[in-house]
């Protein structure tokens, strides 16, 4: 009789072992931050594309450029305590996020600002403006990746 609750057993079993949701705050936070940087990432990359084309789509560009400048101001809160590598967080994120929080800010306002300006250049339609936005964004993800980021 009680061999109808064996296939639900291994089943949750199965399930337990995929991953799936980390299961720690911290853990959290870190596949979140992780989840946001692709999505900035991609429509960063969809940017580069666009200007890389004779006829730009400006709308898909100022659609992208708002994502980012939508994620820029929340970056400096995607590193909360108990989401670093000291923790036993696998994230490809330096402790110096958390032992420097004053140069990991500035570092991070500097994102904001260059996203800020990205976005500006692109809902005013001057493509000239958002190529030469574009540099000092790219500049910005450069600067934090070199001292705050994992090596590829």
């Amino acid at each position: 009789m009680k061999l109808y609750l064996l296939p639900g057993a291994l089943l949750c079993v199965a399930l337990a072992g995929c991953g799936g949701t980390p299961d720690s705050p911290g853990a959290k936070a870190a596949h979140e931050r992780h989840e946001n940087f692709e999505a900035i990432g991609k429509a960063f990359k969809t940017i580069g594309d666009e200007l890389k084309k004779d006829a730009p789509d400006l709308a898909a560009i100022k659609a992208q450029t708002t994502k980012i400048n939508g994620f820029a101001p929340q970056v400096k809160d995607w590193f909360p305590a108990g989401s670093s590598p000291k923790d036993g967080v696998k994230t490809d994120a330096l402790a110096a996020i958390w032992e420097q929080p004053d140069e990991f800010g500035k570092a991070s306002a500097r994102f904001t600002e260059a996203a800020a300006a990205l976005d500006a250049a692109a809902q005013s339609g001057d493509l000239a403006a958002v190529r030469g936005a574009t540099g000092p964004l790219g500049a910005a993800c450069k600067g934090c990746h070199e001292r705050f980021r994992e090596k590829d």
